[in-house]
C-alpha cells in the first residue's frame, strides 16, 4: 500500500509544471525522512529498529499490529523510496527527450532481485540486526543526497508550456506525447498487474505449505515474478503472444492436474510445474503491460495503476482471502482469471478479417477453461468435504481429518499444510495416551516421567509452547499444572469448547491453563512461573521463530524454572535445519549442561524425534541417560554458532 501511495505521489508531484516546484516539494520530503531518521538515534537501538517497547500485545491483531510496527518505522523512508522508480523515470523523459525511460524500471527491478538474493546469504551472516539498522540508514542518507542532487539539477530544466506561452505550446507538446490513456486502459493495467500479484502470492503460499517446508523455497516465486518485470522492460521483444499465452494455458492445466493429485504427485514435479505457471502467467501479465505501456508523459499515471494491481492483490490474499475463503481457494481463482484474459487479448488482438479463426480460437480455448474451472471446484468441494474441519487465519489453513491405522483403529490429525501437528485415537482405551513426536520415548515424555517430583508424587508444574492437539497435556497427573503458551486462536479452539475436536486438554489428569500469544512475549510479562519442565515445541518447519531460540530467550525460559532439577527441551526435528548445533551454542555461551536424545521408534502411533535438553546443571539429566541414548555432537570445527535477538543466521544451519 506505502508502494502505491509512493506511485501515487510521484504521478502528483510529476504534474507539477514548475520543475523548481517539483524540486524543493521532493527536496522536502527526502529532508523529512533523514530527520525521523535521526531524531530515532536517541531512543531507538538503530533509525529502523524499534525498542522492546514496540512489541505487540497478545490482544492486538496481527495484521494490524505488523502493519502499524512497519508504517511507524520504515513508513515515510519508504514512501520516499518508492516514489523513487516513476518519478525519475519522468526527470529522465524530461531531460532527455525521445530516449524512452523504461528500462529504468527494469533496472529497477533486477535491483530488487540483487537485494532479494543478497540479504540472507550476504548481509543476515554478516551483521547483527542493529548494524543492519545502521547500514541500510547510512544508505539512505547516501540516496537522499544523491536523489536532492538530482532534484536540483531537475529544477534547472525548462518547466511546463504555461498558459501565457499560448495554447500552441501545449498542444505541440501533447501531440509528441501522444493522447492520454483512456479509463478502460487503466482498468486492464491495474487487472494485470493485481493478477500477477494474487499469483505470487499464491503459489508461495501452496508451495511453502502444501508441497515443501523447505527453507528460503519462498525466495523463488518473487525471484521469477521480478525477472519477469526485467525481461519484458529491458528486452520486449521477450514476450511474444504466440508463445507465451499456449504456454500459460499449458501450465494452467499441468498445475491443475498437479493441484488435484496433492501430495500423490512427486515433490519437484509440483515445484517444477507450479513455478513455471508463475513465470509464464507473469510474462503475459507484464507482456502485454508493456505493449500497452504510454508515451512518456503519462508514465506515472502508468506506474501508478499497476502498483494498485499489486496492491489490490497483496490486499485480497492478505486480508480478505483468509477472511473468506476456507482454504487456499486464491491461486485456482487467479489462474482461471489469468488463463481468460490471456485467451480475450490474444483473440481481440487477431485481424478482424479472419472472424472464422477468432472464432474457433475462443471457443476452444473457452471449453479448455471451463473445464480446468469445473475440476479446480470440484477438488475444492472434495478437500472440504473429506475433513472434520478447515479453518483459515492469519497463520495459515488448518485441517482436522480421520484415517484409520494398519489396527483400524480411528485416528484424528490436525494438518498445518503438509505437516502433521499431532493425532489422537478415537478409542477411549487410546484416547489419552501420548502419540506422534511426544511418545514415551521421547525426551519430553522421559523429562517429565522421570523427573525427581514425580517420583516423589509431588506436584508439578509444566510449561509447553506450542499447543497443537494438547498431547502433551496427557502427562500430568492429579496436582499438576500444565500451562500451554499458543499463539494461533484458531488452533486453541480445536481443544476447547463444549464439544472440541481434541480431547487432551479436557480429560487431562492436571489443571491446564492456556496463555494466547506469542510465548516470548508472554512470559516476559509474567511472574515466575516455577516450571520443572519447559518444552519448545515451534521449531517444526522451516518458518523458524529464532526469536524463540536466543541467548535472551533462554535467559528468559532460566527465570522461570523450578530449581536444578528443571529442564528447558528443544523440540528439533527438522528435515532440512539442523537445530542442534544452535542449542549447543546456547549451552555454552549460558554455561549450561545440554544432552541431546533421540526417540528413533518410528510406526503409526509414535514418529521418531529429536529433542535437546538444556539444564542449569548435568543433575537433571542423570536419570534420563540411564535409560535412553544420548546422541553426541556431530564433529564441529570452531565456535558453536551463537544466536542472539540480534543475530541469527539460517543458512549456517542448513542440512548438508
Amino acid at each position: 500500500v506505502l508502494l502505491l501511495l509512493g506511485y501515487g505521489y510521484a504521478h502528483l508531484i510529476s504534474q507539477m509544471p514548475s520543475t523548481a516546484r517539483q524540486r524543493n516539494v521532493h527536496v522536502a520530503l527526502l529532508a523529512a525522512a533523514l530527520v525521523l531518521l535521526v531524531i530515532r538515534i536517541a531512543v531507538w537501538p538503530s533509525p529502523i529498529t524499534p525498542s522492546d517497547a514496540w512489541k505487540p500485545t497478545a490482544e492486538q491483531a496481527p495484521s494490524l499490529a505488523i502493519l502499524g510496527l512497519l508504517l511507524f518505522t520504515i513508513g515515510l523512508p519508504f514512501l520516499v523510496l518508492s516514489a523513487t522508480g516513476p518519478l525519475l523515470q519522468s526527470w529522465y523523459a524530461r531531460c532527455f527527450p525521445g530516449a524512452s525511460p523504461y528500462r529504468l524500471y527494469a533496472l529497477s527491478n533486477l535491483g530488487s532481485l540483487l537485494g532479494l538474493l543478497s540479504y540472507p546469504f550476504v548481509l543476515e551472516p554478516l551483521l547483527t540486526v542493529t548494524s543492519q539498522g545502521w547500514a541500510w540508514s547510512t544508505g539512505f542518507g547516501a540516496f537522499a543526497i544523491g536523489c536532492a542532487s538530482t532534484a536540483v539539477l531537475v529544477g534547472r530544466t525548462a518547466s511546463e508550456p504555461s498558459a501565457s506561452q499560448g495554447s500552441g505550446a501545449r498542444a505541440s507538446r501533447a501531440a509528441d506525447d501522444g493522447p492520454a490513456p483512456t479509463l478502460g486502459q487503466r482498468v486492464l493495467w491495474l487487472g494485470l498487474a493485481m493478477i500477477a500479484s494474487v499469483l505470487l502470492l499464491a503459489t508461495t503460499s501452496q508451495i511453502s505449505l502444501e508441497v515443501a517446508v523447505i527453507p528460503f523455497l519462498w525466495m523463488l516465486p518473487l525471484a521469477l515474478y521480478l525477472l519477469t518485470f526485467v525481461l519484458c522492460f529491458e528486452y520486449e521483444r521477450s514476450y511474444r503472444r504466440p508463445l507465451w499465452i499456449p504456454a500459460l494455458l499449458v501450465g494452467a492445466g499441468c498445475t491443475t492436474v498437479v493441484i488435484r493429485m496433492g501430495v500423490h504427485a512427486p515433490m519437484l514435479v509440483q515445484l517444477g510445474v507450479y513455478l513455471f505457471t508463475l513465470f509464464v502467467a507473469c510474462m503475459v501479465c507484464h507482456g502485454e503491460l508493456v505493449r500497452r505501456k504510454p508515451a512518456p508523459r503519462w508514465l506515472t499515471g502508468f506506474y501508478f495503476w499497476v502498483s494498485a494491481g499489486g496492491a489490490a492483490g497483496g490486499i485480497f490474499t492478505g486480508i480478505v482471502a483468509p477472511a473468506v475463503f476456507p482454504d487456499l481457494w486464491e491461486l485456482p481463482l487467479a489462474l482461471v482469471a489469468a488463463c481468460v484474459l490471456a485467451v480475450v487479448l490474444a483473440v481481440t488482438a487477431l485481424p478482424k478479417r479472419r472472424p472464422l479463426l477468432r472464432v474457433t480460437i475462443l471457443s476452444v480455448a473457452s471449453v479448455y477453461v471451463l473445464v480446468l474451472a469445473g475440476v479446480l471446484a470440484t477438488h475444492a468441494h472434495d478437500e472440504l468435504a473429506d475433513n472434520l474441519h478447515v479453518s483459515r487465519g492469519f497463520f495459515g489453513v488448518l485441517r482436522v481429518d480421520q484415517d484409520t491405522d494398519d489396527d483400524g483403529e480411528v485416528r484424528t490429525r490436525l494438518r498445518h499444510g503438509r505437516i502433521i501437528h499431532g493425532l489422537q485415537y478415537q478409542n477411549e482405551l487410546f484416547a489419552r495416551e501420548p502419540t506422534s513426536y511426544y511418545g514415551p520415548g521421547s525426551a519430553v515424555g522421559l523429562a517429565i516421567d522421570l523427573h525427581p517430583r514425580r517420583k516423589a508424587e509431588a506436584p508439578m508444574k509444566l510449561g509447553f509452547v506450542g499447543l497443537g492437539t494438547g498431547t502433551l497435556a496427557c502427562y500430568a497427573t492429579p496436582g499438576d499444572t500444565v500451562r500451554f503458551y499458543e499463539i494461533n486462536p484458531d488452533v486453541v479452539a480445536l481443544s476447547t469448547g463444549d464439544e472440541p475436536l481434541f480431547t487432551y486438554l479436557r480429560d487431562s489428569a492436571g489443571e491446564v491453563e492456556i496463555a494466547i500469544g506469542d510465548a516470548r512475549v508472554s512470559l516476559e510479562r509474567e511472574e515466575p512461573q516455577g516450571f520443572d519442565v519447559l518444552a519448545l515445541d515451534a521449531f517444526s518447519s522451516d518458518s523458524i521463530p529464532a526469536h524463540l531460540l536466543t541467548v535472551e530467550a533462554i535467559q528468559l525460559y532460566l527465570r522461570h524454572l523450578r530449581d536444578e532439577n528443571s529442564v528447558i527441551a528443544v523440540h528439533i526435528s527438522n528435515r532440512y535445519l539442523d537445530l542442534d548445533p544452535v542449542v549447543r551454542g546456547l549451552a555454552q555461551e549460558l554455561g549450561l549442561a545440554v544432552t541431546r536424545i533421540d526417540d528413533n521408534e518410528d510406526n503409526e502411533r509414535v514418529y521418531s524425534s529429536d529433542w535437546m535438553l538444556l539444564a542449569r546443571s548435568t543433575i537433571a539429566f542423570e536419570h534420563l541417560e540411564a535409560v535412553a541414548t544420548v546422541t553426541e555432537a556431530a564433529p564441529h570445527e570452531g565456535p558453536w554458532p551463537l544466536w542472539t535477538d540480534a543475530y541469527s543466521n539460517l543458512v549456517e544451519v542448513l542440512e548438508d
